[in-house]
């Protein structure tokens, strides 16, 4: 496996310390030991684990699924071995505190690593994510006992951490959990229920794993308000942190996936024999807030993963149109030529244009999701701090569910430049286009971040989040206008009368948002694909104006081909995908009903 393969590293590093200036984040007091040359250490280390312990095996896990005897799952053994290596070189808490064993990493530079371990192999690199993503909710509402028992475990890898969230009668509605959770004498609680589709949820790859659980208290509220969390481990903690007895938590069943092979995929029962013990973590009936914080950085976690993927898939298609020949120009009848490598082809060069525009316009949306996520924790003052998470919660929705449908449009289009190879599985693209298609589900519908992003986050606070990224794009269009390159010009002007539109359109819905709900949610998909468009357009249109900038001091060869390839994927954007938008909007204004007309049984 070649490392170019995982990452564009010129592109990983443009976007770092070129565009997102990560490098200024070692003035502030968190990150002071830190400069470029150990943000690249640490990026070089990600990069050969990545390359020699998770790309190695992303086939075999693909070939040879969990398997369950009734009694234990059973994995590939490289898969623990890459875990391993992962756990050895620190990266389950990269970004953690030094009293916890970690690397106090920016959150931008510790989502950097991360994506190369995505982007080798994306089930073997879940683990991982889940486990480090329940290790902060357990930091932040936790109990000091919960702390002590699970925090350092989870931040060395002892053991793995979950989210059981969905259950068989309920799916994505939450409201419709029905797992109890009765309190004992000594203050824990009895856990009684069945989840499903949880990922991670049972293997033998580390010494324990730790459950976070929502389940009801019986007498709370209905609904989601009646909705507590609780920590349940797969075996007791003792005191002194040894592992104890098993907790009453059996695995149900494998459920086997058209992607993410890999990945433990689980039905769980939880007290079958009235015997399992769990913790509440926070306040009662408050469960859904603190599963909240680890849904947000897994839905970051996933729009990063859908990314990888279709960065994956396309440059092994550009490897193959670099070295296929094929055919000859449409000018050319003579068929003793000698034929045209794949590239040559200007239908072939469409689809690496625009797999290259939503990869690589989407990685920049996920990093500056991360740098974001340093603006929150560090920023240098209380309002930069809250302008940070205003901007964040806005753009979680897209973040996660703009790659996760574009970036798998990027791995069909790495199917089709392979052509018929494309479909078979001496290939990996094939591969990517089944991995990726699952980060459509994950973490919430396309339709329930768009419900979440037009019905709640872009009228929150009387739509401070939505005037907040509107002076942040004010910014980029100055910068855009000011600089001396006419196209970039042309793109500030589109992208401004695009963001005006979005505006006008959301002013136009704020009545029926108001008192007919549905009718303005009905189309919200709709809502989501063009504002994710506007805002990979800015993402882009900021990395063309500091290629534009770099791209007359570049020195080598090497370095203007990259910088013209970025203000040249810029253009195709602005052409092909920003017009997209003004229809969508149009018909949102419209409050279209044919979808809430359709009555069922028309169907």
């Amino acid at each position: 496996m070649q490392d170019a393969l995982i990452i564009n590293s010129r592109d990983l590093e443009f976007q770092l310390f070129e565009v997102l200036e990560a490098e200024t984040l070692t003035r502030r007091a968190r990150h002071a030991d830190h400069s470029r040359e150990t943000f690249n250490a640490a990026l070089d280390t990600a990069h050969a684990v990545a390359a020699e312990k998770f790309a190695t095996h992303n086939r075999l896990s693909d070939e040879h699924e969990p398997q369950f005897d009734g009694e234990r799952v059973t994995l590939p053994a490289e898969v623990k071995e890459a875990l391993d290596a992962l756990r050895a070189t620190g990266f389950l808490a990269a970004g953690k505190d030094y009293e916890w064993g970690g690397m106090q990493l920016p959150s931008v530079i510790s989502f950097a690593c991360l994506s190369l371990f995505k982007s080798a192999n994306i089930a073997t690199s879940s683990y991982a994510m889940l486990t480090t993503a329940n290790a902060n909710v357990i930091e932040r509402f936790g109990s000091a006992v919960q702390k002590r028992k699970y925090l350092q475990a989870l931040f060395e890898g002892r053991a793995f951490g979950t989210m059981a969230l969905t259950e068989p009668q309920a799916g994505s509605s939450l409201s419709d959990l029905v797992t109890s959770a009765t309190l004992n004498a000594d203050g824990t609680y009895s856990i009684r229920g069945n989840k499903i589709f949880i990922s991670g949820g049972d293997h033998e790859l580390s010494e324990n794993i730790v459950h976070l659980v929502l389940a009801r208290i019986p007498g709370g509220p209905p609904g989601v308000k009646g909705i507590s969390l609780f920590t349940v481990p797969k075996y007791h903690v003792n005191e002194d942190g040894s592992r104890g007895a098993r907790n009453d938590v059996a695995l149900a069943g494998l459920i086997h996936k058209m992607g993410w092979r890999g990945t433990t995929s689980t039905m769980l029962s939880f007290g079958e024999h009235g015997e399992c013990i769990g913790e509440l973590v926070g306040e009662p009936h408050q469960g859904l807030a603190c599963m909240f914080h680890m849904m947000n950085e897994a839905r970051i976690g996933v729009g990063l993963g859908a990314v990888m993927l279709g960065y994956r898939g396309y440059l092994a298609s550009l490897d193959y149109a670099r070295e296929r020949p094929q055919g000859r120009r449409p000018d050319n009848k003579n068929p003793l030529d000698p034929q045209l490598p794949l590239i040559e082809h200007a239908d072939v060069r469409r689809m690496l244009l625009a797999q290259k525009a939503y990869v690589e316009g989407a990685y920049a949306l996920c990093l500056y999701a991360a740098r974001l996520v340093d603006e929150q924790n560090t920023g240098e003052s209380d309002t930069a701090r809250a302008e940070a998470g205003l901007l964040l919660d806005l753009l979680t929705p897209v973040v996660k569910s703009w790659p996760s449908q574009w970036c798998l449009e990027a791995n069909s289009l790495a199917i089709q430049i392979h052509g018929g190879y494309g479909y078979t599985r001496e290939y990996p693209v094939e591969q990517f286009y089944r991995d990726n298609r699952l980060n459509m589900i994950h973490e919430g519908t396309h339709g329930i971040q768009a419900i979440d992003l037009l019905g709640r986050k872009v009228v929150m606070k009387q739509g401070a989040a939505l005037k907040q990224l509107e002076r942040e794009i004010e910014r980029t269009l100055e910068a855009a206008h000011a600089h001396a390159h006419a196209p970039l010009q042309a793109h500030a002007e589109a992208l401004s009368q695009a963001w005006r539109e979005l505006t006008g359109t959301v002013e136009a819905l704020l009545p029926t948002l108001a008192h007919e709900s549905e009718r303005a949610l009905a189309n919200a998909n709709a809502f989501l694909e063009a504002f994710g468009h506007i805002v990979v357009a800015w993402t882009w249109l900021r990395q063309a104006i500091v290629a534009s900038a770099a791209l007359p001091k570049a020195s080598n060869t090497a370095d203007m081909d990259f910088y013209r390839g970025k203000l040249h994927a810029c253009q195709w954007f602005f052409r092909w995908e920003l017009p997209r938008v003004s229809l969508m909007l149009t018909t949102l204004r419209g409050l279209d009903d044919t979808t809430l007309s359709m009555a069922p049984q028309w169907f």
